[in-house]
């Protein structure tokens, strides 16, 4: 390809809201342009190497059994009622009515329509396991996008999904796309971070992300310093800490005064103790409980509603007393995933005076029956603490866990933080700031309960089959390829992603030197590689400056003075090396191609 056939607008200065190296790159070397907040446009040699990214990532489906699909991205809003998501995925998702009053989703995640498409079709046992996916477009009304492709409103991704008739199977296709992930990502050149997670709006068990390391990442990654242990803050656990030997006789339950000490900071110096030693009750509201509530303290009265007929019932709200140890804070995402709840968040004041009947900062565990009380296990670990006591002014101190209150249900609710110990191997928890690349998901039977999917067994029987959905991020991916690779100069890109693995640069593109780069980048297309011949009239240090920012990865120089020697040779480069290399005219074609295919090669 000819540099001026091809369309190539670099730019020699940085767009002003261009803050990370991928978005800087992409639009310096002329592969993005925006066309509004969030809504970009690929040119050409953006769009060579997002296809690469995308065949890697077509590749490694097909080759675990994976059928390509192509649903539509607008889809019928019935689907998302049917899956109870039309009322919990919140203002990220796009609804739109057509002329005729219907509703329609320009469609965050294909769940709901993949899993439409085999309701129709699934009728025996014999079709599965199945395994569908899509490389499609998405839409989500991001509030704020930035970093480029790493947070876009439109974006391309990857998604499978697979039934299954029993646990055993779904295993199976999870490990599968497990290790098909690593590979997509090796080839693309990226270091990933695999973690546990947490599955989110998704619903699921188990869900694993892949995550690379980034100072602008969204989510915070733990890891220990000893083991390979990896999780997003979200779903990261850490070692319990022994509960001390209990005391042959424990002090009474004791009520003291404590004028206008509403803080966890105020009672440390009133007491002159610690947070550790304190029991903090947090009032929060949670938001289509799927839990069931019913003879819960406080549930009298809570309205039910069922998403699908063999659903569990979901209470639209509910509110929650959590008690965790005085220096903690409480993890909402496991706090939601511990209720079943779409979503949580803290109550109001107004709220918590109302149901607590105490003023704010003097709420407690103790005597508290007007909601369920849900503890963090670290209370289990405290001997004996200091709490509020549901009245103005005054806390309770000796409050043992177990004997002055019972929570209605335990569970590990606590944020985990660097100096935290792993729960696999006792070492020290660190954190990174990580972006997610890919996520995998055990859905179970979420979608396919809720939208009545079910085939026939050996003998007749009607079941429902599991589901796991498998999503990779293609713009995403590209970008943090770009971040991987890069230096002052611009990029440096892994042979397998290149919009070219060669650029040809005659220092004059005319006589002896215009034949020769002519009759290479020939040669070279013959041996199937991608080649840009820049046959513009530029002086050498504009074309060397742009090579270096477009990234490609051998940069060939054909001059009239190397040309004139004894022994013709061509001077070559391999992007962000240091050592330009001479070879011979007469072995440049089959060298090239040996570097060329060796890289890809791995």
């Amino acid at each position: 390809m000819l540099f001026t056939q091809t369309f190539i607008p670099t730019l020699r200065e940085v767009p002003a809201d261009a803050v990370i190296a991928s978005h800087r790159l992409m639009f310096r070397s002329g592969m993005l342009r925006k066309l509004a907040n969030g809504l970009f446009a690929y040119l050409p040699l953006g769009l060579r190497s997002f296809r690469k990214v995308e065949a890697i990532v077509r590749e490694e489906m097909n080759g675990i059994r994976g059928l390509e699909i192509k649903p539509s991205v607008v889809v019928p809003g019935e689907l998302w009622k049917e899956s109870g998501r039309w009322d919990t995925m919140g203002d990220a998702m796009l609804r739109v009515q057509n002329r005729l009053g219907g509703d329609f989703v320009v469609s965050p995640t294909a769940e709901e329509a993949v899993t439409s498409l085999v309701r129709d079709a699934l009728a025996s046992y014999r079709q599965l396991p199945l395994t569908l996916y899509q490389i499609n477009t998405k839409y989500r009304d991001e509030i704020r996008p930035r970093y480029g492709l790493m947070r876009g409103r439109e974006f391309t991704m990857k998604d499978a999904y697979s039934y299954h008739a029993d646990e055993a199977s779904l295993d199976e296709t999870y490990r599968a796309m497990g290790l098909a992930y690593r590979r997509i990502f090796k080839r693309c050149g990226l270091s990933v971070i695999p973690v546990r997670a947490d599955s989110g709006a998704m619903g699921g068990s188990d869900s694993e992300e892949f995550m690379v390391e980034s100072t602008i990442g969204d989510n915070t990654l733990i890891l220990c310093r000893t083991c390979d242990y990896a999780a997003n803050v979200e779903k990261a656990a850490c070692k319990a800490e022994a509960a001390p030997s209990q005391a042959a006789a424990l002090p009474a339950l004791e009520p003291i005064h404590t004028p206008s000490v509403t803080t966890i900071a105020q009672l440390c110096d009133f007491l002159k103790t610690d947070a550790r030693s304190f029991i903090k009750t947090l009032i929060y509201r949670a938001r289509n409980v799927a839990l069931d509530l019913s003879g819960a303290p406080g549930s009298a009265g809570l309205a039910k509603r069922a998403s699908s007929p063999e659903a569990s019932p979901v209470y639209p709200e509910a509110f929650f007393a959590v008690a965790i140890r005085g220096d903690l804070e409480v993890n909402e995402v496991k706090l939601a995933a511990v209720l079943k709840a779409s979503e949580v968040s803290l109550a109001a004041d107004e709220e918590v005076v109302r149901l607590t009947a105490a003023p704010r900062g003097f709420a407690g565990p103790v005597g508290l029956t007007s909601l369920p009380l849900v503890a963090d296990l670290s209370l289990s670990a405290l001997q004996e603490g200091i709490t509020g006591a549901l009245q103005a002014d005054t806390h309770y101190v000796h409050v043992v866990y177990g004997r002055d209150f019972v929570p209605w249900l335990s569970a590990d609710l606590r944020t985990v933080v660097s100096g935290d110990r792993c729960a696999l191997c006792g070492g020290e928890l660190y954190e990174k700031k990580g972006n997610e690349l890919g996520h995998i998901f055990k859905l179970g039977y979420k979608y396919t309960r809720s939208m009545q999917v079910s085939y026939l067994d050996e003998s007749g029987q009607s079941h429902i089959p599991l589901m796991g959905t498998y999503g990779i991020g293609i713009d995403r991916t590209l970008a943090s390829v770009i971040e991987e690779h890069h230096d002052e100069e611009g990029i440096i890109w892994p042979m397998a992603v290149a919009p070219y693995q060669v650029i040809i640069i005659p220092i004059t593109y005319a006589g002896p030197v215009k034949a020769l780069a002519d009759t290479l980048a020939a040669d070279l297309e013959q041996d199937r590689i991608e080649v840009l011949l820049d046959d513009r009239n530029e002086r050498p240090g504009v074309k060397f400056k742009d090579a270096d920012l477009l990234g490609i990865p051998y940069r060939v120089v054909v001059g009239e003075k190397n040309l004139n020697r004894d022994v013709p040779v061509v001077e070559v480069k391999r992007r962000g090396d240091a050592i330009m290399r001479l070879l011979e005219v007469s072995k440049a074609k089959a060298e090239l191609s040996r570097l060329v295919y060796r890289e890809l090669a791995g």
